[in-house]
């Protein structure tokens, strides 16, 4: 029930996400938008985003992931639905920004749930089941954005999401009882005599930890190349390649499907390799999401597109389950959330970056994409050589021999 309900707020938020990208082109219609303005609300939300990392991650440490991830989805359901009342580019900045801020904390949390349920052999596993609903969510997304578009317009798209994002929060506080959660941690500080859990200087004993900061950038990396092409590519292929909004729709969820199966394929494969074996996935995945984007960009059919599109989640699988779920299966359960957050916000920082950097570098271009392809080529080395700087047995250790430096709740 716990992967369940997680898969559908991981979908719910993907979702949100995701409309944004297929509903801008009629936003920025709608609000006289150039290229630099819509790369900044792409990106604008993931600033927010971004902030909420470190302190989400705490806050599941410190207060129980379940309740943490309920105010969250509550939250950034409300600004979803607000999406759709913004007058103007200023208010369409605020909304999402606040909207990237409620939702910062629902992936840590996630995480340390995860940490804090299922047994370290099948954390890989359940942390691809996990992600993997960004994927179904990149499959319904294309159709519903595309259909709601045309029948109902981009406000009421926003409006309809946000509704269901409420009606799964409920289903949270019933099946989670996030009260319960709480009582619990206190009753059980309690009779420990200690505050629970104990975190303090959790961020300064994580920051002295090499794996965690190779793998914050290389989810810096990963997540240049993912949200820029999850950003800008329904505006390539409807302005550069001539896509109507329904033919859009119906071709993107052809990766999006691909993808939610290299994702449960990863996790499931990366549950059985050795410790210290996967930074060698993840530096052939870097090497190989970099060649699919270019190749993927250089098609000179749509059908090409697709394949080259259809192909990438391979690599962006294996990247995604091994950068998350490492920290928890390699370091302490106590300090999940905040590990996570920590590493992820390395990921929605870029998620900033792209949209804009992107949009900036199109501008510059005359509206060419070619320096794009090469920027985010460059990201996909860089990922791979983050990745080959992981040591394999020191940091990579169960979090039985974790250095005490770090405090871990018994």
């Amino acid at each position: 029930m716990i992967i369940f309900l997680l898969f559908m707020g991981n979908f719910i938020s993907g979702l949100d996400r995701f409309l944004i990208n297929y509903g801008i082109v009629h936003i920025s219609k709608d609000l006289q938008l150039n290229a630099s303005s819509t790369g900044l609300i792409l990106s604008i939300f993931f600033l927010g985003y971004a902030i909420m990392q470190l302190p989400g991650g705490w806050l599941a440490d410190r207060f129980g992931a379940k309740l943490v991830i309920f105010i969250s989805i509550v939250g950034f359901s409300l600004f979803t639905g607000l999406t759709g009342l913004a007058w103007s580019l200023a208010s369409l900045i605020a909304i999402r920004f606040i909207f990237g801020l409620t939702e910062g904390s629902f992936f840590p949390a996630g995480a340390k749930l995860i940490s804090s349920t299922i047994p370290q052999e099948q954390r890989s596993r359940a942390m691809s089941f996990y992600l993997s609903a960004l994927t179904v969510a990149g499959v319904a997304a294309p159709l519903l954005a595309t259909t709601m578009l045309l029948q109902i317009g981009w406000r009421m798209m926003f409006v309809v999401i946000g509704i269901c994002g409420s009606l799964i929060g409920l289903l949270y506080w019933f099946y989670l009882k996030p009260k319960r959660e709480r009582q619990h941690q206190e009753n059980s500080a309690s009779m420990a005599g200690q505050a629970a859990p104990p975190v303090k200087g959790v961020f300064k004993a994580l920051a002295k930890k090499p794996i965690v900061w190779s793998l914050m950038v290389a989810s810096f990396a990963y997540g240049f190349i993912s949200w820029g092409t999850a950003s800008w590519v329904p505006t390539y292929l409807v302005n550069e390649r001539g896509l109507d909004l329904r033919a859009l729709g119906i071709l993107q969820m052809i990766p999006a499907v691909t993808g939610f199966v290299f994702f449960l394929l990863a996790g499931y494969v990366l549950d059985r390799v050795k410790a210290g074996n996967e930074k060698w996935f993840g530096a052939v995945a870097g090497i190989g999401i970099a060649v699919m984007v270019y190749l993927m960009f250089n098609a000179q059919t749509i059908t090409g597109i697709v394949i080259y599109q259809s192909i990438l989640p391979m690599f962006a699988g294996v990247l995604s389950v091994v950068i998350f779920s490492l920290p928890i299966k390699r370091l302490p359960e106590a300090v999940g959330g905040s590990a996570v957050g920590m590493i992820n916000l390395g990921m929605q920082v870029a998620g900033f970056v792209a949209p804009l950097s992107i949009g900036f570098m199109i501008d510059l271009f005359d509206g060419s994409y070619n320096g794009v392809v090469w920027l985010l080529v460059a990201f996909g080395i860089v990922c791979c050589l983050a990745f080959l700087t992981l040591t394999s047995d020191k940091e990579n250790v169960p979090e039985e021999n974790i250095e005490p430096s770090i405090p871990v709740s018994r």
